[in-house]
């Protein structure tokens, strides 16, 4: 991906609302990638975690879920 945004008649203008979403989203996921890698940092520096200080994978499959069934709804 190129570091340098297109030229203008390839753009198309977002709305003053439109762009303060997609930066509020970019904020989001930039903080989530952020979250993994300091995880991901954290075991190169220090190996796994043992594995009974971890959460079985249902119950975070779960957890997850339930997460995403109180939220309202997303519209793309």
């Amino acid at each position: 991906m190129s570091e340098q945004p297109a030229t203008a008649p390839d753009r198309q203008p977002l709305d003053e609302h439109a762009a303060a979403s997609a930066r509020a989203y970019a904020a989001e996921q930039r903080a989530r990638v952020d979250v993994l890698a300091s995880v991901l940092e954290d075991i190169a520096a220090n190996g796994y975690p043992a594995p009974e200080t971890g959460v079985p994978w249902e119950d975070a499959r779960d957890a997850h879920l339930e997460r995403l069934a109180g939220e309202p709804p997303r519209i793309a």
